[in-house]
């Protein structure tokens, strides 16, 4: 058994368990078959590099996903998936038909952070395998990618025909405002019976969304030279509103559902002896609840409007990032939770459960569409120039989602 497997184990907890220990919705009946798709799954750490120093070390910065998405189509069309197609997002998409036209759609992100690309153009070097790993900027959000598509490989070669339609995709703009997402979701969200967010090894699950908005607050006051002195003052417009926002009460009932509201950045002025004509801050609202992310926007105007009138200067929020949150009541003990849940412990994973994830499967559950979020292990040092990612997660991963491809609904 090669060390980046966990061959011999799933292959013992799949098939020597009774039926119900893992939960109603696993079939045994595909037994035979699935014990040969798992087997051969996690022996395919050759090909999982290979894909991975291929896809990890094309430059794909949020909106310039275009070469890294034609690269994921070629593969589509290899596997011999059905209706592969790039759209302007631009995402990825190919399919694998079921016994019926709905579909569950699986997701992996396109897009890198804007600093991965500059340590990519700086090294001028593709990514390398090293024992376990594959190390290079770009290796780590392209890992789940790889994922994907071995498991989509794996169920087409299988000839199992699934219940669901399953369609594979890799959607672009993650980083910026999940527009990727949006774009597939407005596609696919009345023929689509839940989404599959792929994040990692399956060691942790996520089942509903964490609202995030992310505003940055602009101030205006008028400039000048610090021989002019006083106010009003841009700055001082900046400093009242920042503290008198992170002192707005948060309720041990906000706590409970994950409440908070943060600065995190600061901008304003370029040299010492002038007053700034405009600065800005950032702010970021989140929780589990949308009415109490509604309660706090409104609790920020009226702070920014009685700012504006005290120190003569002009304060407005302008959205950068709406991520949207949404739980949808039992979905955690539904078929696809369960499921999910019962493949993970099989191999040994014991994933935790969260109710707060934030990623593309927010765009899902904010709509009240069911989406989990397949987390956990994938690499490491993300954003640095010696990122890598993890042979064995990957492989972990691709067998998570084959398996629930080929199990959801039948």
């Amino acid at each position: 058994m090669k060390k980046f497997g966990l061959t011999l184990l799933i292959v013992v907890f799949l098939f020597s368990l009774p039926q119900k220990s893992l939960g109603q919705a696993l079939d045994l009946s595909f037994s035979p078959t699935l014990q040969k798709l798992v087997a051969e799954l996690m022996q395919q750490d050759e090909q999982a590099s290979k894909m991975l120093i291929e896809i990890g070390g094309i430059i794909s910065p949020s909106g310039q996903e275009h070469e890294r998405a034609e690269a994921v189509r070629k593969h589509m069309e290899r596997i011999g998936l059905e209706q592969v197609r790039v759209d302007g997002a631009p995402n990825v998409m190919g399919v694998i038909p079921g016994q019926t036209d709905e579909i569950l759609v699986f997701i992996s992100t396109l897009d890198d952070l804007a600093g991965v690309a500059e340590h990519q153009k700086s090294s001028n070097a593709p990514p390398y395998r090293e024992s376990d790993k594959v190390i290079g900027p770009g290796t780590n959000t392209s890992s789940i990618t790889v994922s994907m598509l071995l498991a989509a490989e794996a169920l087409k070669k299988s000839g199992i025909k699934p219940y669901y339609t399953l369609l594979f995709a890799g959607v672009a703009q993650e980083e910026t405002g999940l527009q990727g997402m949006k774009s597939l979701f407005e596609k696919y969200s009345n023929s689509a019976v839940a989404f599959v967010d792929i994040l990692g090894d399956g060691r942790s699950i996520s089942y509903g969304a964490l609202g995030i908005h992310w505003y940055k607050v602009i101030v205006n006051g008028p400039p000048g030279h610090s021989l002019g002195g006083g106010t009003p003052n841009t700055n001082q417009g900046i400093g009242r509103a920042i503290d008198r926002i992170l002192s707005v009460s948060i309720s041990e009932e906000m706590k409970e559902q994950r409440t908070i509201m943060n600065v995190g950045k600061i901008e304003s002025g370029n040299v010492f002896n002038h007053k700034p004509e405009e600065g800005w801050f950032s702010l970021d609202i989140r929780s589990l609840d949308s009415e109490t992310i509604i309660y706090l926007e409104k609790e920020v105007d009226s702070i920014l409007q009685k700012v504006g009138q005290e120190t003569g200067t002009s304060l407005r929020k302008e959205p950068f990032q709406i991520t949207p949150g949404g739980q949808i009541p039992g979905f955690s003990e539904g078929e696809l939770v369960t499921l999910t849940k019962s493949i993970s412990t099989m191999m040994g994973l014991e994933p935790s459960m969260s109710n707060s994830g934030s990623s593309n499967m927010n765009v899902a559950l904010g709509a009240g569409k069911p989406a989990i979020g397949l987390g956990g292990e994938r690499g490491g040092r993300r954003g640095f120039e010696d990122e890598w990612a993890d042979i064995g997660a990957m492989l972990r991963a691709a067998v998570q989602v084959m398996l629930i491809g080929a199990l959801y609904g039948s």
